[in-house]
């Protein structure tokens, strides 16, 4: 999603009100991704907390930040509604207790496209020789030296080096035909 169009103003009609159908059209599936990883949630109760997130952001539609992102404010009430239904709590549906976890919500945007990065790197190294599989497990998740690695695979550490490189090759091409940033 681009930077602009996330901007709480870019989804204000004329008549100064929110567009909560554009908001809808964009947000429900992000909101839909939030749920289905924070954990076990009925499919009831993930449609209840879709619409929720929407009710939340209409009634709190006249104190939001018209600069801020909304994928702040929605990533903030969704994770919060989460948390209400896990503990069967009653919260203050008030758009201030969102806005004090806006900093973090933006690196749980980040930390949820690295989630779903690592997920698409996993599928593509699924497709490849186990030995392929297993050195770059070694190397970029367990840590291990190329050395290490040269030796429990009885091959040399050029040889290491080279299948990492086509392996990170690979991936990256994976990655950049599915959309995500390689970095």
């Amino acid at each position: 999603m681009e930077i602009e169009k996330d901007v709480i103003y870019m989804y204000i009609k004329e008549n100064s009100e929110i567009d909560i159908e554009k908001v809808m059209k964009d947000y429900t599936g992000y909101i839909w991704s939030i749920i289905k990883n924070s954990g076990f949630i009925t499919c009831e109760d993930t449609e209840e907390i879709i619409s929720d997130v929407f009710l939340v952001l209409w009634n709190n539609r006249k104190k939001l930040d018209i600069n801020k992102k909304m994928s702040s404010y929605i990533c903030g009430i969704t994770k919060n509604l989460i948390k209400k239904k896990f503990r069967n709590i009653h919260i203050n549906d008030n758009i201030e207790d969102f806005e004090e976890k806006m900093v973090v919500l933006e690196n749980i945007d980040i930390k949820f496209i690295r989630n779903e990065a690592n997920r698409a790197i996993l599928k593509e190294l699924e497709k490849m020789k186990n030995e392929d599989k297993e050195i770059f497990l070694s190397f970029y998740y367990y840590s291990r030296k190329i050395k290490e690695i040269a030796i429990e695979f009885n091959i040399s550490e050029s040889k290491v080096k080279t299948k990492l490189y086509r392996i990170r090759k690979k991936i990256k091409k994976y990655l950049v035909e599915g959309g995500y940033s390689y970095e």
